[in-house]
């Protein structure tokens, strides 16, 4: 079998079995058949499935190297994304095809800084909340799941996987709800009275019957809601506010950190309300509110004015 063969396997696999999104499978493609070509080139000969096997270490620093050349050098975090790719069509390889491949283990991807988040104003949040009640298009009950939802997100500090998460049993919502994350690990989140009473609201106006272990957010046909709906309702709604492209659910999140340590949350506390396994990674909020301090004092102080 050639590698191009085993490469088309993998992707019917990822398509089929993983339900990997259209965007994945393009990605990984790409950075598959460019693998291949590489190595191809390198040694002079066609590559078969057997030769996969026997890449090397060297040869697969080569083409990461190859890959940071050329007209189009990739960045860190695309040489790291191309990286994992390659690990897991090795990692079909062996499962599915029976050729191993130990020399993957060797080799590290490129250390990459990770970006400070990027939160939105007080009042941005406020008006993205309430933006979807003024859409003239938008049944009631929509509006008001859209808002429970952003509310849910700003006001807890929820992942959307994390508040699609909840199950009708869940509500009425407690003063404090018990929330899954990344890795299982599990945190307790207060819940303000405005995120309960939007929820309650949300309810109230709900056209469909919800058995107690159904999805707590459904979708216009009675599905459950998709991450996807939000998003793309948050990038409608801050096209209409004129709000910047950073302006997406997940920043509802930062700003629910920044927003905490520019009011004089410790960020021992913002770790265990953003349930992160590391305080490193609850840190990279300082960066943000020291940004935003330098600049409201570039703009107030009297010494700072040209």
């Amino acid at each position: 079998m050639k590698a191009e063969a085993a490469l088309v396997l993998w992707l019917q696999h990822l398509a089929n079995e993983r339900r990997a999104s259209p965007r994945t499978l393009e990605a990984y493609g790409f950075a598959g058949r460019r693998y291949i070509a590489f190595l191809g080139q390198h040694r002079g000969e066609e590559i078969g499935l057997a030769a996969m096997g026997g890449v090397t270490a060297g040869e697969i620093r080569a083409w990461l190297a190859h890959l940071r050349q050329g007209d189009h050098p990739l960045s860190p975090r695309s040489l790291s994304q191309a990286l994992s790719a390659i690990r897991t069509f090795h990692g079909f390889l062996d499962r599915r095809l029976d050729t191993p491949n130990a020399a993957l283990a060797l080799v590290r991807g490129p250390k990459i800084k990770p970006g400070a988040p990027r939160p939105i104003t007080e009042d941005q949040a406020f008006g993205l909340i309430a933006e979807p009640a003024l859409d003239p298009d938008r049944e009631d009950w929509e509006a008001a799941r859209d808002q429970a939802v952003l509310t849910l997100l700003y006001g807890c500090g929820l992942r959307i996987s994390e508040a699609l998460s909840l199950k009708r049993a869940d509500a009425p919502i407690p003063d404090t709800l018990r929330i899954t994350g990344k890795g299982s690990k599990t945190r307790i989140v207060p819940v303000l009275p405005a995120v309960r009473e939007a929820i309650d609201g949300y309810l109230a106006a709900v056209p469909f019957v919800l058995d107690p272990d159904a999805a707590l957010f459904r979708a216009k046909r009675g599905g459950a809601l998709s991450p996807r709906h939000v998003q793309a309702t948050v990038q409608t709604l801050r096209g209409r506010l004129g709000l910047p492209a950073s302006a997406t659910p997940h920043a509802l999140r930062h700003s629910f950190a920044t927003h905490l340590l520019g009011a004089g949350a410790d960020l021992r506390s913002i770790q265990e309300l953003l349930g992160h396994a590391s305080l490193s990674t609850t840190q990279r909020y300082t960066e943000v509110d020291a940004a935003a301090l330098l600049s409201a004092y570039s703009q107030a102080h009297p010494h700072a004015r040209g």
